[in-house]
């Protein structure tokens, strides 16, 4: 697949910076366009810590009042929520648009949020998993279910820092 078409972000009311920051750097690793964020705990906190990769230079983190008519025309309104009747995963086939929204660390996504998306989510943890995790894992199933030609090579001498020059050599 030559387009892996658009994937934003949506977090209802995050409350704390350090998940911000690292939903930040999965948007940045991941090529999500965008970040938006409701709810006025985010900022309140201090400044996010840990989007060690600068993602909010190229990615914009916009306040909302409501995420219900942010998807634009091509883009489906998924959430990823801990619902009854919620589809595994692993068995949802993500569209070529999509804006994702999380519900909070300490909460859920509201039902009107819920009733005007596309698809409830969920991923099949014991429990449940941290906010950045849970974008981590939503974009990375997205990436690998998309089937996009990479030259893998090229991939991670793009993506490894200066202090890592490691080469496997199979025997």
């Amino acid at each position: 697949m030559d387009n892996p078409g658009t994937a934003a972000i949506a977090l209802c009311n995050p409350k704390s910076p350090s998940n911000v920051g690292a939903v930040m750097r999965a948007a940045g690793c991941y090529g999500a366009s965008a970040i938006y964020y409701s709810g006025s705990r985010f900022e309140r906190a201090a400044k996010y810590h840990t989007d060690t990769r600068n993602a909010n230079q190229t990615i914009p983190l916009t306040a909302v009042d409501s995420f219900i008519g942010l998807a634009n025309d091509q883009q489906k309104l998924i959430c990823i929520e801990l619902a009854e009747g919620a589809t595994p995963l692993p068995d949802f086939k993500h569209p070529e648009h999509a804006l994702y929204i999380f519900g909070p660390e300490d909460g859920s996504i509201d039902q009107a949020t819920v009733d005007a998306a596309d698809a409830v989510v969920y991923v099949p943890t014991i429990g449940c998993m941290n906010l950045a995790a849970t974008v981590n894992v939503l974009l990375y199933d997205r990436m690998a279910k998309q089937g996009q030609l990479i030259d893998h090579s090229e991939r991670i001498k793009q993506s490894r820092d200066v202090n890592n020059r490691l080469v496997f050599k199979q025997s």
